[in-house]
């Protein structure tokens, strides 16, 4: 159960994670490894992997999860499930470049398909419980969502871009709801029939 930066952490993660993992010797070249904003797109990087977070959407496996219990009877709001959508594009000069770094690039998600607390906090520290992961792994646009996200970001410039997901994020709620205490003692209470009509 994360706080409100979990979106920013996991963005932070992946790219770390990408990071840590490469190697300069592999490519003849240095990388480098950002996460984007649309306007990013005009002026890119020569050669690595960006991350754009096009998507966040509600996960409809756990409509309400309950809120965590703190002290006694306290207990917070119901937690925020979400899935965070985004896409991971190759930038290099050439295309044997773009697609070594693509090929590298999966690879190294597939084979590290769950974040751990220590890398999802080591951008924005605090932020996930230390018993916390994320999940991610490859999910599908189709080609006219995929193009027309490039056509408004940047104009007939399309680069090889693969979407991927951050599944089941929890985000807690810093409110808390009041529970009364349980209840001690059942009492019944009998009226007598007097046999008069209720108007």
């Amino acid at each position: 159960m994360a706080d409100f930066r979990a979106i920013t952490g996991v963005c932070d993660a992946i790219v770390r994670l990408l990071r840590l993992n490469y190697d300069a010797a592999d490519f003849n070249n240095e990388l480098q490894f950002q996460v984007y904003l649309s306007d990013n797109f005009s002026q890119p990087m020569s050669a690595g992997v960006s991350l754009f977070l096009y998507r966040v959407t509600h996960n409809g496996t756990h409509r309400s999860p309950r809120g965590r219990i703190h002290s006694g009877n306290t207990r917070f709001r119901s937690q925020l499930p979400i899935d965070i959508h985004f896409l991971l594009t190759a930038w290099g000069k050439d295309a044997s470049l773009q697609h070594r770094i693509v090929g590298w690039m999966m690879r190294t998600l597939e084979d590290n398909p769950i974040l751990p607390v220590g890398l999802l906090n080591s951008g924005t520290p605090d932020t996930f419980r230390p018993d916390e992961m994320v999940e991610v792994g490859l999910t599908e646009m189709t080609n006219e969502e995929m193009f027309r996200l490039w056509e408004i970001m940047v104009q007939n410039s399309y680069q090889i871009s693969i979407p991927y997901v951050a599944r089941m994020v929890m985000i807690e709620s810093t409110q808390t709801v009041d529970e009364g205490v349980p209840v001690q003692e059942r009492i019944f209470e009998y009226r007598e029939n007097t046999g008069e009509t209720v108007p």
